[in-house]
């Protein structure tokens, strides 16, 4: 368990209709925003099902097919050419979306909390995985499994998830790790998993969950999401620090005399997660809360996309 400090600024709503309709509605306008600015050129003919991409010419052999004949070829160099193409198929797609308590954190200059960027990000993503013909699947947690949607395809199925993600509001105490060992056999064959999280979790236990998905042959992302507050630890004077995942637990301290201490830890910490995930060849993007969600996408997604 790690001291934050408490936050400041509204909280998040409490459950009922009318909160969980604005919710709803704000995560599917965002979704709509990031789609319309980010899916334009990340796939030049996204396809249903499996689509073929041009790899190279071979003689013609008796018995292949003649729709498969480059007649362009032909007509160069009078001798018949059989075009050859590989394969491209849609992933499957899990976003794994950490709701726990820290995640509720929201400090003097962030416009939200961490929990409220992780949704908007997980629906942002979901909308331009979808857009591309991909299957995208949910799972929120604590330190247990909230919910789980297994991945689809069909546009609808975005709504579902933006509903999920709408319902569920952050609390509870963390344990990454054990819930990634957990969830690793719904995660099927062979696909592409995203971890949206603080990642405040036992470094070596959490690269070690992480390394078995890896070892599953999954492909995994992380999206590392902070607060500010958390890279600068800028509190003075004598602080209160709350711990948000138990209820009742706090610290009151000199925060000057703390400073040294956390930033050593936090950098320590850091330095582990990304050592770990570079071992594993998995992609770790830090993001902060106060930076616009649309400049995270741009920076870190469009450019992985490309690369497909």
């Amino acid at each position: 368990m790690k001291p934050l400090p408490p936050p400041s600024g509204e909280q998040s709503p409490k459950p009922g209709t009318s909160g969980l309709f604005r919710r709803l509605s704000a995560l599917q306008l965002l979704a709509k925003k990031l789609l319309d600015g980010l899916s334009s050129g990340i796939h030049k003919s996204p396809r249903k099902g499996a689509s073929v991409i041009f790899k190279q010419h071979r003689p013609y052999i008796p018995g292949d097919e003649v729709r498969h004949l480059d007649w362009r070829v032909f007509a160069r160099s009078d001798r018949f050419y059989i075009r050859e193409y590989e394969q491209e198929t849609n992933i499957r797609v899990t976003l794994l979306v950490d709701l726990s308590g820290s995640m509720n954190y929201s400090g003097t200059h962030a416009p939200c909390s961490k929990a409220d960027y992780s949704k908007q990000l997980a629906s942002g993503l979901g909308a331009v995985f979808i857009q591309q013909q991909d299957s995208v699947g949910l799972l929120t947690f604590d330190s247990r499994i909230r919910t789980f949607l297994p991945p689809r395809a069909r546009p609808s199925h975005l709504q579902a998830l933006s509903t999920a993600l709408a319902r569920e509001l952050p609390g509870g105490e963390t344990s990454i790790h054990k819930v990634l060992k957990e969830a690793a056999p719904r995660f099927g064959k062979r696909g592409l998993l995203i971890l949206i999280s603080d990642c405040l979790d036992q470094p070596a236990e959490l690269i070690r969950a992480l390394s078995l998905l890896r070892q599953q042959h999954h492909e995994v992302l992380v999206f590392q999401i902070l607060d500010r507050d958390e890279l600068s630890f800028p509190f003075t004077g004598w602080t209160r620090f709350e711990c948000l995942e138990a209820d009742g637990l706090y610290l009151d301290a000199d925060a000057a005399a703390l400073r040294r201490t956390y930033m050593e830890n936090f950098e320590r910490f850091q330095q582990e997660l990304t050592a770990g995930c570079r071992r594993n060849q998995i992609e770790l993007y830090r993001v902060v809360t106060d930076e616009s969600l649309e400049a995270t996408l741009s920076a870190h997604l469009s450019r992985r996309l490309k690369r497909r």
